[in-house]
């Protein structure tokens, strides 16, 4: 019976495995053939879907897209954008998790249940009243506007306020019974002890902030104002005869986001699984 069992927990490992393996490869393949389209000569004879993948290669494209386009404001644009959204996200929703997790005070359960609301409601649902607030107080067509109604996420206050519920409370007793005040406990006690989950919420954040297009598609006026997604989609138009140049251009916009999640991957499955949010 013992051996029975082993058999069927071996085949569902085993069957869960390549199932994983399957779902990666379609996952891999689209990225895998932009980035070799993206080294590839414009007007290259293309007969076989195999062709995408064969030589020769070049890199003249990449030269193309940083001297002759705008891609080069428009990275700088989503970089700047993105740190500066990430560390105010950050701070903003580690402020707001602390009282939830530690705090006693009339409404917190209500509050936190808002937050858990917020999860449940599409950011399409709410982009009218946010233009509408943002263009009454004059954020629209600047980095203001760009950068703070991405600040305050419902996803990272649940996470930090699950992490941080973890912390015993009895390091909290200790430090108020030394006379320490409630910032100092925050600030010299708690962030210290919530660095994975920290680099967790700076992750999603960021790749969030990077990926964003709706809003900055709303917001930005002008090519100066543009991200990448943004900016990208404009060029395609001049480029129809190829794929090269479009694929270079999504490889420069998505490089960076792909890189710092590879970096950063184990301490973002740290952070989940310490936080208690499965899904």
């Amino acid at each position: 019976m013992a051996q029975l069992r082993r058999k069927s927990l071996d085949f569902g490992g085993l069957l869960l495995t390549i199932i994983s393996f399957i779902v990666a490869f379609i996952f891999v393949i689209p990225i895998a053939w932009a980035l070799f389209v993206s080294f590839k000569t414009e007007g290259s004879p293309i007969k076989t879907a195999f062709d995408w993948f064969k030589p020769p290669y070049t890199i003249a494209s990449y030269p193309t897209i940083i001297f002759n386009t705008k891609v080069p404001m428009w990275f700088g644009n989503s970089l700047g954008i993105a740190i500066i959204s990430t560390a105010l996200s950050v701070l903003i929703s580690s402020l707001a998790a602390y009282p939830l997790a530690k705090m006693q005070f009339f409404g917190k359960n209500k509050i936190f249940f808002y937050f858990l609301l917020g999860l449940m409601v599409p950011g399409e649902a709410t982009i009218v009243p946010l233009f509408i607030t943002a263009n009454s107080l004059y954020m629209i067509d600047n980095y203001a506007g760009m950068i703070l109604p991405s600040i305050a996420g419902s996803m990272n206050a649940i996470i930090m306020t699950s992490f941080f519920r973890g912390i015993p409370n009895e390091l909290i007793e200790v430090a108020q019974i030394d006379g320490a005040k409630t910032f100092t406990i925050f600030s010299r006690i708690i962030l210290p002890l919530s660095k994975t989950v920290l680099v967790t919420v700076s992750i999603f954040a960021f790749i969030g902030s990077w990926n964003n297009y709706l809003w900055p598609l709303l917001c930005a006026m002008g090519e100066r104002m543009f991200t990448l997604p943004v900016g990208i989609p404009t060029l395609m138009g001049m480029y129809t005869v190829d794929y090269v140049i479009p694929c270079t251009m999504n490889m420069a916009a998505s490089i960076p986001a792909i890189i710092v999640f590879l970096i950063f991957e184990r301490q973002i499955t740290q952070g989940i699984a310490m936080s208690g949010i499965k899904g």
